[in-house]
């Protein structure tokens, strides 16, 4: 172990490479019980601290990470907070903070008043055993109450991200409020810093004007200034080093200034992050910039240096685990309670208000930001350190599992995919539903040929929805990933531009999924749907047609599924159906024949006859479908040539419609050079028996109007 560690430069970078790994591997386990990646990294930094590694493995420890070596982990790790705190900045959008009405001022007035109090109020009770030595009751109950005040705003802007709570009611009143509590808070502590650093009352005045000073400068003078500097850097190519260079020696001047007024240099870092402008992707571009660097290599090593210093063994009474426990209780009676009290009071529901209170209870690793600035200012003692780390653990690993208790996947589908319209409503005959699932931009067009061969000249009984899903980004900043908002749809844009020349209006939809399947069935039934359309492609390692997401929509859907292989659909003219008499096959058939209703499309059907098949029902099914451009074409499978049958018929063809059995669909797509698309009917009743669907004003209006 010494001889690989003979260095401080080998000590430091064996340090880097350890805390990464950790912090990645049990982020892997993180995001498989949907916890945020901060949940992963906060225990990864225990567990190589004392808490666990030190306890059994003290000799590594101590090789590892040696008291001698923590200065340089820790310039290092404030560097990272440094440039974290910046991206944070970026994050906070100020056009929040203005005109969101009495419910968000109350909500996050609250929401910090009523946290700061309580913990005013615990300090009382925890001073005797856990206030270090000379440190004045007023400094040490200020900093409980800022302590208490915070929420982890990076943190919950991914939640809701994620539990796409972003665009609903309570999620925009939510954000608004956790920015209102960031900035508040921030300045509370900023205050209690000055109160703490300072030796006299005179000092602190000095350091509070100066603050204030400080601020009206980057307001008024920098952010001009910037202004002026990001018109001549919007997008990534006008972005040059110098800019670059420009805008982080700044950063790097508003930070030592913070520091040297007084209250400390996150606080400049945050302002400068703040007050970048936001138009034109400056903001996003220099976040895309940073954050890989910052949240993989240097903000692990602050999570370990806190790991380093919560020793859990310092809990080593039945008192201090009433302690410990009776902070996590004030925590969240204080930020919950707060909450929920004041969105009641400004009429939110029940279920809103639940939520709310939840979301502003998470603090992750804002709150170990403070609490280093606490123990490093020896407001805290190591004791009180240890608990406020684990209350922080516990509220923020708390959010995600009682979110999904209190709005359940049904309830949020409904509530963010279709939002109450007024009540003036008429009744029209029913038309035919689409929603059209995207994954990748070159399955679009081929799904609105589809789509458009299905309803031919779209009435405002024909409903299409184009849905385009987003993995769970390993982003921390929403910044990156404004390319994916429902006002810009991306992947989608190919399919809404065929459907343009088509002449057919599709809603689009877009938003973050974890599960695919499951969110892709729930679209489906809040928009009672008649047939979901998937894309399928070729992956690296090969998949099934029908595996994958595919066999999971056709499991759990409540509605028919069909899947798309398109080779350049460009048009459906002529189509062939083959037909063994599956309730699939049936299915194939009626869409087929509502093409050749809707757009005139000559439609072959290859009657395959197996031996000891229920030929006169089959028959009979065929016979009501008899129409005009519809052909039904004998053929007889001798020795196992379904497949052979098919392809041999699909040439010529612009699209073969396919029943998801009793053929193999996996052997037709490698051999059959056609289109086509694989149908798999859901077990219900059929859509001409199904009641009138109301429509919704918008789409009243659109018939009124022609």
């Amino acid at each position: 172990m010494a001889f690989l560690l003979h260095s401080p430069l080998c000590l430091l970078i064996a340090q880097l490479v350890v805390i990464i790994v950790t912090a990645r591997l049990l982020g892997l386990a993180a995001r498989k019980i949907h916890q945020p990646l901060v949940i992963a990294e906060v225990v990864a930094g225990i567990l190589l601290g004392p808490s666990l590694l030190g306890l059994v493995a003290p000799d590594v420890e101590a090789a590892l990470f040696p008291a001698a070596s923590l200065g340089i982990l820790g310039m290092l790790s404030q560097v990272g907070l440094i440039l974290f705190m910046f991206l944070v900045g970026l994050e906070m959008d100020l056009g929040l903070l203005r005109g969101r009405g009495h419910t968000s001022v109350l909500i996050s007035h609250t929401s910090i008043v009523v946290p700061f109090a309580l913990g005013a109020v615990l300090a009382l009770y925890i001073h005797p055993t856990l206030m270090p030595e000379g440190v004045a009751f007023s400094s040490f109950t200020l900093f409980m109450g800022a302590a208490m005040s915070i929420t982890a705003f990076p943190v919950l802007a991914r939640i809701l991200t994620e539990r796409r709570l972003l665009r609903t009611k309570v999620g925009a009143v939510t954000i608004t409020c956790a920015a209102v509590d960031d900035v508040t808070a921030w300045c509370i502590l900023a205050f209690v810093v000055s109160i703490v650093r300072a030796t006299a009352l005179t000092e602190a005045i000095v350091t509070t004007v100066l603050a204030v000073a400080y601020t009206l400068g980057m307001l008024l003078l920098v952010r001009p200034f910037l202004a002026r500097v990001a018109a001549r850097g919007t997008g990534r190519e006008g972005l040059t080093q110098n800019i670059v260079a420009v805008t982080f020696v700044l950063l790097f001047l508003s930070a030592w200034a913070t520091e040297l007024i007084g209250i400390h240099a996150l606080f400049g870092a945050f302002l400068m992050g703040a007050i970048i402008p936001r138009e034109g992707g400056f903001a996003r571009v220099l976040a895309e910039k940073l954050e890989d660097i910052v949240v993989i290599v240097l903000l692990p090593t602050f999570f370990a240096l806190s790991g380093l210093r919560t020793q859990i063994g310092l809990l080593n009474t039945p008192e201090a685990w009433i302690q410990c426990a009776l902070i996590i209780a004030v925590a969240c009676l204080g930020k919950f309670g707060g909450s929920y009290v004041a969105a009641r009071w400004t009429g939110l529901g029940w279920r809103e208000s639940t939520a709310l209170g939840i979301l502003m209870n998470t603090r992750g690793l804002m709150e170990l930001i403070v609490l280093n600035i606490g123990l490093e200012l020896g407001v805290i003692s190591p004791t009180l350190f240890t608990m406020m780390v684990l209350m922080a653990l516990v509220t923020t690993f708390m959010t995600t599992p009682i979110l999904q208790v209190v709005y359940p996947p049904e309830l949020l589908a409904a509530d963010v995919i279709d939002p109450p319209q007024p009540d003036t409503r008429v009744t029209l005959p029913e038309g035919f539903s689409v929603l059209m699932c995207v994954a990748f931009d070159r399955s679009g067009p081929g799904m609105a040929q589809i789509a458009g061969a299905l309803v031919g000249k779209q009435t405002a009984s024909d409903r299409l929805y184009g849905l385009q899903l987003h993995r769970p980004a390993e982003r921390t900043s929403t910044l990156l990933e404004d390319e994916h908002s429902p006002e810009s749809p991306g992947a989608l844009e190919p399919l809404l531009a065929r459907s343009r020349d088509h002449g057919l209006n599709v809603r689009p939809m877009s938003f973050v999924s974890g599960e695919p399947a499951r969110d892709i069935c729930s679209v489906a039934e809040v928009k009672d749907v008649d047939l979901i359309l998937l894309g399928w492609h070729k992956t690296l390692f090969g998949q099934a047609l029908l595996g994958g997401t595919v066999h999971d929509v056709m499991k759990d859907a409540r509605a028919d599924v069909a899947v798309l292989v398109s080779r350049d659909l460009t048009a459906v003219r002529r189509v062939l159906v083959p037909f063994c008499g599956a309730p699939h096959d049936e299915l194939a058939v009626r869409l087929a024949r509502r093409m050749a209703f809707a757009v005139g499309a000559e439609v072959t059907i290859l009657r395959i006859r197996f031996r000891n098949a229920d030929a006169p029902r089959v028959d009979a099914f065929l016979a009501g479908m008899a129409a005009d451009k519809v052909t039904v074409v004998e053929a007889v499978d001798d020795g196992n040539k379904a497949v052979d049958l098919v392809v041999k018929a699909a040439l010529g063809q612009d699209l073969v419609v396919l029943g998801a059995a009793p053929l193999s669909p996996d052997q037709i797509m490698t051999r059959c050079p056609t289109s086509f698309l694989v149908v798999h009917h859901h077990e219900r009743a059929q859509p001409a028996q199904r009641r009138p669907r109301p429509l919704t004003e918008p789409q009243a209006d659109a018939v009124a109007h022609g």
